[in-house]
Parts: C-alpha cells; sequence; structure tokens
C-alpha cells in the first residue's frame, strides 16, 4: 500500500491487487460485500491517517477507482462540516473501474520490444508519455481492451511493470511522447 498527501485535506492511496489479496478480498468482492467493503475502507484510512498524521473526524469521501491491471486508486477527501461529533467518522464510499490499462517502463527500448506482440494482436492504438525518467503507455480502447484485457495484460508484464500513476496525473505532469496510435508509429519507425 502506498500513501500520498494531496493536500491538508486530501491524501491518496494506491493498493495493488497483491495488497487486495493480503488483506482478504478479491477484486468481485468489492461489488458484492459492502460491510467488508466498508472495513477495509476504514482500516485502510486510518493506516493513512496514522502516518501522515491527519485528525480523523468529521465527515470523509473515499472515492474508489478500480483499474485493470494496476490495482486500486483511493482518493479520501476530508469534508469540513462544523456539524459533526468530534468523536464521529463518516465515510461516504464510491467505486468506479477505469477501463485504462497503464503500464511503467524503464527503457524506451522496452516499448519496442513489447510493441510486435501488441502489433500482432492488431493492437494500434495507445498514449506513450514520459514522466519522472519513467515511459508510461495507456491502452484505451475499451472494445480491445474489453475483449483482450488478461492476454494484453500478460503480454505487457514480460516488458514493464502496472502504473501506480493515473491517467490524471499523466495528463497533468508528463510529457507526451505519441498522442494515439503509439504501437503503430513505434512499428512503423522502429520495426518495418
Amino acid at each position: 500500500m502506498r500513501i500520498e498527501r494531496v493536500s491538508q485535506s486530501e491524501f491518496t492511496i494506491f493498493l495493488t491487487f497483491e495488497d487486495l489479496i493480503e488483506r482478504g478480498f478479491t477484486k468481485d468482492d468489492l461489488w458484492q460485500d459492502a460491510t467488508n467493503v466498508r472495513t477495509l475502507f476504514s482500516d485502510m484510512v486510518h493506516e493513512a491517517s496514522t502516518e501522515l498524521g491527519i485528525e480523523l473526524e468529521g465527515f470523509f469521501l473515499v472515492q474508489v477507482y478500480l483499474l485493470q491491471a494496476q490495482g486500486m486508486h483511493v482518493v479520501v477527501t476530508k469534508k469540513i462540516e462544523n456539524t459533526w461529533n468530534e468523536d464521529f467518522i463518516e465515510m461516504k464510499v464510491t467505486l468506479d473501474e477505469s477501463r485504462e490499462i497503464i503500464f511503467s517502463f524503464d527503457e524506451f527500448e522496452h516499448l519496442i520490444q513489447l510493441t510486435p506482440y501488441l502489433y500482432a494482436k492488431s493492437i494500434y492504438d495507445a498514449k506513450v508519455y514520459f514522466m519522472d525518467g519513467r515511459y508510461y503507455m495507456m491502452l484505451t480502447d475499451p472494445k480491445i481492451v474489453a475483449d483482450q484485457t488478461e492476454d494484453i495484460i500478460a503480454i505487457m508484464s514480460e516488458y514493464a511493470s502496472p502504473s501506480v500513476v493515473t491517467s490524471h496525473r499523466l495528463y497533468a505532469y508528463g510529457k507526451v511522447i505519441y498522442d494515439n496510435n503509439a504501437v503503430k508509429q513505434i512499428y512503423d519507425v522502429f520495426l518495418k
């Protein structure tokens, strides 16, 4: 579990699927077992508050984004309300599932090595970003992602790691290398 403070009233938690399994959950449990999900997020918020020194009082908005290969990105925002009892904590949990697949590469050469495998599966459209010394490939085509998710994740895992960086962060802080058709462009330039 990775925790990062965004502001005085907001922090994020990134949990891989392995972290989730260690806590006794599967991805499907998040959609089916509301009571245990509230307990999971309550425990995570308490852990994060201890680590970041945030006082847990009042109302918290917990937004959970399930990422295809990466795990869960949890955004916790403390709402300032004067009507709450000091010892009372209330959370509103929102679950959302992202269809994006984002992987992080150590070197551009690894992107080149991956390209023929994606190209052979007729996957041409992707975006590539550079940020903090790493390259990121994001697949967003909902039809391809839905039809071949497990195969794509398996192939990409051979050359890269699931990204803990979200698309929002890449849009805001990453340098665009290829804005679209990255697989086709890399194939045409380096492998044809």
